[in-house]
């Protein structure tokens, strides 16, 4: 009996970008280390999804390894420092170029894409379809030209806040257990930014801000509120995931949410175990398509950007979560809508075609 096809995967979220010069690996060479790079892809099904453009912090300020203490019921990380503006800009400005030499040296594999039906045709074309995404605002200023910049170079999804604070608003920290609800909401000049990404029609990434924060974009925005790459705190009580009641306003609003491999966010101890099952991803899926409906429910990874379950690997492995899905019994119009079709959907609401 032939084993049925599966739909190409559209990710909500990879740290590619990032990790190539950090481990000195090329984008069209298979590798050994890192989740993602073109020849995986290609085996893994993976469609394309948001390569995230972030600023990292310099390690000689703060580094995760040396922020982090253990508890007797897990850990804390202490809070990432504001990042300067200009490494910002300047760290954001070569991860973006970084994709569009990508996309030049691909030789048609890989395109920058800005419209809803441009990642259809790519996905219709074996074409990896790469929206750019800024995760964490901090190259944009108080002005926000930048964001107008960036918009017009191809800039479609921004995260106003990483896990730490800046002009805009603040970052959950990483911390097990913990409630998302963590201090204050967005700033004059975050709600500021939410309304021109609103009338630009940037997509606003939830993931990564407070609970107040969440609730303030929810307040202000018409648009479907999206959290790209996280899960349901239901299940693994970290900040970085949603209480179901965020998750009932992401239904509501027509939303969706991008589940995480991360296995510090999908675990109910929090633990950074890489011998964690797939069955984890599964999990976090079933309880939000239990909760919000499968129209709302997609794949946000964080490849190269987290611990995922060695039984996954990388990229090549997402046939094996896909055959989990089936197993547990989606079929194939419900594998569609969480591999790509609702993250097409929530696209077109909020970008036009």
């Amino acid at each position: 009996m032939t084993e049925p096809a599966n739909p190409p995967v559209f990710d909500g979220h990879n740290d590619v970008l990032l990790r190539l010069p950090l481990q000195g690996r090329s984008f069209f060479e298979r590798g050994t280390r890192g989740h993602l790079d073109l020849p995986r892809a290609l085996e893994g099904g993976f469609g394309g999804g948001f390569f995230a453009c972030y600023a990292p912090n310099p390690r000689k300020e703060w580094s995760e390894e040396a922020a982090i203490s253990y508890t007797e019921q897990g850990y804390d990380i202490s809070p990432a420092p504001r990042l300067d503006t200009g490494r910002a800009v300047r760290s954001t400005l070569a991860a973006a170029a970084r994709l569009f030499r990508i996309e030049t040296e691909s030789e048609g594999k890989l395109k920058v894409v800005r419209s809803a039906s441009e990642i259809e045709e790519c996905l219709e074309r074996g074409v990896i379809a790469a929206v750019p995404h800024v995760e964490g605002a901090e190259a944009i200023g108080e002005e926000l030209d930048e964001l107008e910049v960036l918009y017009r170079a191809g800039l479609r999804s921004l995260g106003p806040v990483w896990s730490r604070s800046n002009i805009f608003g603040h970052g959950v920290p990483f911390r097990f257990p913990g409630s998302p609800d963590t201090g204050p909401g967005l700033t004059e000049t975050g709600r500021k930014l939410i309304r021109e990404c609103g009338r630009l029609g940037v997509m606003v990434d939830l993931s990564h801000l407070n609970e107040r924060g969440f609730w303030d974009v929810a307040g202000i925005t018409d648009r479907p509120l999206v959290a790209t790459h996280s899960n349901a705190h239901a299940l693994c009580d970290t900040p970085r995931n949603l209480t179901d009641r965020q998750l009932d306003a992401i239904r509501d609003s027509g939303g969706m949410v991008g589940v995480n491999f991360a296995v510090a966010f999908l675990r109910s101890d929090g633990r950074q175990e890489p011998d964690t099952p797939i069955t984890e991803i599964v999990r976090h899926v079933d309880h939000m398509v239990e909760r919000m409906g499968v129209d709302h429910v997609g794949l946000g990874s964080d490849f190269d950007g987290a611990t995922v379950p060695r039984e996954l690997g990388d990229v090549s492995g997402l046939p094996r979560l896909l055959d989990r899905l089936r197993e547990r019994g989606y079929g194939p119009e419900e594998l569609r809508k969480l591999a790509s079709g609702n993250w097409l959907r929530v696209l077109r609401k909020t970008w036009g075609e």
